[in-house]
């Protein structure tokens, strides 16, 4: 069975979607997180993530996206697209995740490195995270029956 969802897009607030499949639902969780920092009694920067409550520009947020599947079947093929939000820039993948794909257009996908944007006097530059307007992630593995899956994606706000 394949899957192809499209999670819309959030700014900082937390919201859940669900789509049905034939042989039984996926559904999709969005968590966004504040990353904060604090010092350890090491001395070293400990990075933890909690609920937003508050951000201000040049904070940094990640998006939690967990898909799960409630069906009696395997859903295999599973891709997840996620525009980032207006007033966001794409960071990275979060800790943990793989890193997605990414597009600078919303049709043309790759890692950044290899995506171009054009300029206004008909060259092209390298793209930058600036440029990213959605990440995607086609899951390598099938969500099992009765499981679940999380990707994340960090996220500036500007």
């Amino acid at each position: 069975m394949r899957h192809a969802l499209l999670l819309g897009s959030l700014l900082l607030t937390t919201a859940t979607a669900a789509v049905a499949a034939p042989s039984g639902p996926v559904n999709i969780t969005t968590t966004v997180l504040a990353e904060t920092r604090a010092e350890a009694a090491n001395g070293t920067t400990q990075v933890r993530l909690v609920p937003v409550r508050r951000v201000v520009p040049g904070d940094h947020v990640v998006y939690q996206i967990k898909v799960t599947n409630s069906g009696a079947k395997p859903a295999s093929g599973v891709v997840i697209a996620n525009p980032v939000p207006a007033g966001m820039q794409y960071a990275g993948p979060a800790a943990n995740s793989p890193a997605p794909e990414v597009s600078v257009d919303g049709k043309s996908f790759g890692q950044l490195a290899s995506l171009r944007i054009a300029t206004a006097d008909g060259r092209a530059r390298p793209a930058t995270a600036a440029d990213v307007r959605v990440v995607r992630w086609r899951l390598a593995q099938p969500v099992p029956a009765g499981g679940a899956q999380q990707v994340a994606f960090r996220a500036l706000l500007k």
